[in-house]
């Protein structure tokens, strides 16, 4: 763990230089599995006036349309777009799916030169879309297009930043607060696991 001069506790990513270079990659999977949730609630409210219940064939289908195309059996395929050919009657749902699939493919392309050919051809696709949910993914996709093609070119993410920072978070939660930084230190590197142990020895001595 690599400790700062000027963040007293903690701090984020930013914060501690440690993401230099831009390579965060936040646009995967999760986000566009939330607009299509975000897009099934609303095409559930707007055809039957309530939230989902367990006969509507958009609820029933909301664990199919999240899981990933090449998980699906022949079974599995055949009921989601039974479920949406019932339930989705406008396509809403319908387009959100396969926009979650295309940002999927995205992430598969190994080379920066593809993936930012195929990032600049769904920032375009989405923003003619009728569906405001594909639309949004569009936006947030072109916001992060310089980060997602760091990804591309470098492969590394600040995730391990991420996770360190929220260790030291939960450390300092748990604890309520710390008063003296070094005993901060030796907590959230003691919490770290038997691998940080070793950075104890650069800590200064008690006065």
């Amino acid at each position: 763990m690599r400790w700062k001069s000027h963040v007293r506790f903690g701090g984020r990513a930013e914060e501690t230089g440690l993401s230099e270079g831009r390579h965060r990659a936040s646009v995967r999977s999760h986000h566009a599995n939330s607009k299509l949730e975000e897009c099934r609630r609303r095409i559930q409210q707007e055809t039957l006036g309530h939230r989902g219940r367990k006969r509507d064939a958009l609820y029933r289908a909301r664990r199919l349309l999240t899981m990933a195309e090449e998980r699906l059996d022949e079974d599995g395929r055949a009921k989601m777009l039974e479920l949406l050919a019932t339930g989705d009657l406008r396509g809403d749902v319908t387009a959100a799916w396969h926009a979650k699939e295309a940002v999927r493919e995205l992430y598969s392309h190994a080379d920066e030169e593809t993936a930012g050919a195929w990032i600049d051809d769904l920032i375009v696709s989405m923003a003619a879309s009728p569906t405001m949910e594909v639309r949004s993914l569009g936006r947030t996709l072109e916001r992060w297009r310089i980060e997602i093609i760091a990804w591309h070119r470098t492969h590394v993410s600040n995730g391990p930043t991420e996770a360190m920072n929220n260790l030291a978070k939960r450390i300092k939660r748990v604890a309520f607060g710390f008063r003296s930084f070094r005993n901060y230190r030796v907590r959230t590197l003691l919490y770290a696991g038997r691998p940080r142990w070793a950075l104890l020895t650069t800590l200064p001595p008690l006065r």
